[in-house]
């Protein structure tokens, strides 16, 4: 009932979106005698936020359309490659010399969390010159039909698993956040199996390895209530007339809100200087607001039952650190892991996935060589400085690189 509640406020509000909409280009249009003064910008200012804050974002796009290879500037196509109900394998393809020497292909896991990959837009920018990138582009489980059936943590580790299938021997696979599990889970697997296609190198980055080491405020939360209480009380049956009507999820505008509730003053600042940016006509940083903010506030459905297997086995379990973790009633045991080369990162002020949470994958991948495992913890950067930002490109990028570049099978 609430997710329906919620579809009508923002139906209902659509009207008054409009209005100021139109209100915004009347007060901008330059033949306005007040769009060159201060009151005018004001009322234009307080149109655009009102806009922006009660309208719905939809899916960014990646944008990169080209990047430097060489020094030199090479054009960049999107193209899905692989395809499944809920996630699709997107590859940027590089216009290289077919005679250059190929680049290391790296399966990009980015998380599915309540945001799109986009919010990977910047990782996947910086390890583009010098790596043949692919990435996982999750679905929005409101716009996946329920006649396409059900998604949950065991059919993820599936699709990481037919994923590096599909892209080949000698792949590296980069988890961010959320997957570093079950991405952890299918290398294990695969190593088990002895399968061919098991990545060269894994990555895990700033992930929920073992929230039982310094637990954050997230981790709390998820270990003070059963989850019975989540079951209850946070998955909703998606409305009519969406795709999906009738499946149960986790809505992503319910993620967001606990986000932003997380660091309510920080957002109530940024807007209130975004609106004093645009009064001052200070156009850069009215720009950058809208940029993050569109990424930021653009969130998806995650299907209830992954959702709900997510936060038992991780968070109130702790089914992987304790040796407890199944795969459709295998035992999943990273002590199989030994030719995979591990590398993780943490960042020092990470408020999501505490210090120690991510190095603690070292001490389960217990048979993997000294010399085939590295760790490194960013100073100064947060849960989003892990993978993005100007430390991420100058810091953790060029190790990422050589990790990846040492451990590249010939």
């Amino acid at each position: 009932m609430f997710y329906h509640l919620y579809e009508m406020n923002h139906a209902a509000m659509a009207p008054l979106r409009a209005g100021a909409d139109m209100m915004r280009q009347a007060c901008n249009n330059p033949l306005n005698p007040l769009s060159s003064t201060a009151f005018g910008r004001s009322l234009d200012a307080g149109f655009e936020v009102f806009e922006r804050l009660t309208r719905r974002y939809i899916k960014p796009e990646f944008g990169l359309g080209s990047t430097v290879v060489d020094g030199q500037a090479v054009a960049v196509t999107e193209e899905t490659v692989w395809s499944r109900p809920f996630c699709n394998l997107v590859h940027f393809k590089k216009e290289l010399d077919p005679a250059r020497q190929s680049d290391p292909k790296v399966l990009l896991v980015a998380p599915m969390s309540g945001h799109y990959a986009t919010l990977l837009r910047g990782t996947v920018e910086a390890l583009l010159p010098s790596a043949d990138i692919y990435i996982t582009d999750w679905a929005d489980a409101r716009m996946v039909p329920a006649t396409e059936g059900t998604f949950d943590l065991d059919d993820y580790i599936d699709y990481v698993i037919e994923m590096l299938r599909h892209i080949g021997p000698g792949a590296h696979v980069v988890a961010v956040c959320q997957p570093s599990v079950p991405v952890l889970a299918a290398v294990s697997l695969m190593e088990a199996d002895r399968d061919e296609f098991a990545p060269a190198s894994m990555t895990l980055m700033g992930g929920p390895i073992d929230t039982r080491i310094n637990p954050t405020a997230v981790n709390g939360l998820a270990k003070a209530k059963p989850i019975e209480w989540f079951r209850d009380n946070v998955v909703m049956q998606v409305p009519w007339p969406q795709p999906a009507f009738g499946r149960n999820v986790y809505p992503g505008f319910l993620q967001l809100s606990g986000f932003m509730s997380m660091n309510l003053d920080k957002h109530m600042t940024a807007h209130k200087d975004f609106y004093l940016n645009l009064v001052k006509n200070d156009g850069d940083s009215a720009e950058k607001h809208r940029e993050f903010y569109d990424e930021y506030l653009a969130v998806m459905d995650l299907t209830a039952e992954f959702y709900l297997q997510t936060v038992e086995t991780v968070f109130i379990d702790h089914a992987l650190p304790k040796g407890n973790m199944l795969h459709r009633g295998r035992a999943v045991d990273p002590a199989a892991i030994r030719s995979v080369a591990l590398f993780t990162v943490e960042g020092e002020n990470d408020d999501i996935s505490g210090v120690g949470q991510t190095k603690a994958a070292h001490d389960l991948c217990r048979n993997i060589p000294e010399d085939k495992r590295a760790h490194y913890m960013q100073p100064d950067v947060g849960h989003y400085g892990v993978f993005n930002g100007s430390r991420f490109r100058k810091e953790i990028v060029p190790r990422m690189l050589d990790f990846i570049g040492k451990h590249r099978m010939a």
